[in-house]
């Protein structure tokens, strides 16, 4: 069930973008898994390739800090901080930031060119997910055929490992739509305009993430 307030999110995104009224659900459906994993201290893993590559950091930068809202320090920790170096401790106090922890699995280019040069191209989300993944962990792949091949992989692994799998699709959906847990299957069949269509549904993730844990009652 989604709370009100979240779902504001929402009908503002279809407002502005009638042509995802078709994959409202699956968004809703698709959010829900992410809070529930960040509710449990999950991460999120996010990988895709070319566009979906940047879209992967995208998403991953508007979750580690604020989007929207200020998510300052808990005082707690502000005050640890200032007693190991009363300086630095209140500067940091005043500018760190809360995050969801998110981890983009194309942006680690030492280990993923060396796993690429050393072993398989192919494997190299799969790989990163192997390592970073922990049961309870939600993994976004994002494909605009639904079948990039080393997204498919990845998916293996998670499954394998018991983490939930979200896919963010064109209208085909691909492989991807038939093993992820929740796919968002965006109303077109055209790379560039399918990829119009994931920024501003990945925005209103975040968005209803930012709220549900740094938005206050």
């Amino acid at each position: 069930m989604l709370e009100p307030r979240l779902e504001k999110h929402v009908d503002f995104l279809i407002e502005r973008y009638p042509v995802l009224e078709k994959c409202r659900e699956d968004i809703i459906k698709a959010y829900l898994v992410m809070e529930e994993c960040y509710l449990r201290d999950g991460k999120l893993m996010i990988a895709g390739n070319g566009g979906s590559a940047a879209d992967s950091e995208h998403i991953a930068g508007e979750l580690m800090k604020r989007f929207k809202i200020a998510r300052t320090v808990p005082d707690e920790f502000a005050e640890k901080l200032k007693s190991v170096d009363p300086v630095r401790g209140k500067n940091l106090a005043e500018n760190l930031e809360r995050g969801l922890m998110a981890i983009p699995l194309v942006a680690h280019e030492a280990l993923t060119t060396a796993y690429i040069n050393d072993v398989d191209g192919l494997g190299v989300f799969a790989q990163q997910l192997y390592g970073f993944g922990r049961k309870g962990d939600v993994f976004l792949g994002i494909s605009t055929s639904g079948n990039s091949r080393n997204v498919m992989s990845a998916t293996v692994v998670a499954r394998a490992l018991g983490i939930k799998v979200i896919g963010l699709t064109g209208e085909k959906g691909g492989e991807l739509a038939e093993v992820a847990d929740v796919a968002v299957k965006v109303p077109s069949a055209e790379t560039y305009m399918i990829q119009e269509l994931h920024l501003p549904v990945y925005h209103c993730w975040c968005l209803m993430l930012e709220d549900k844990f740094f938005g206050g009652k």
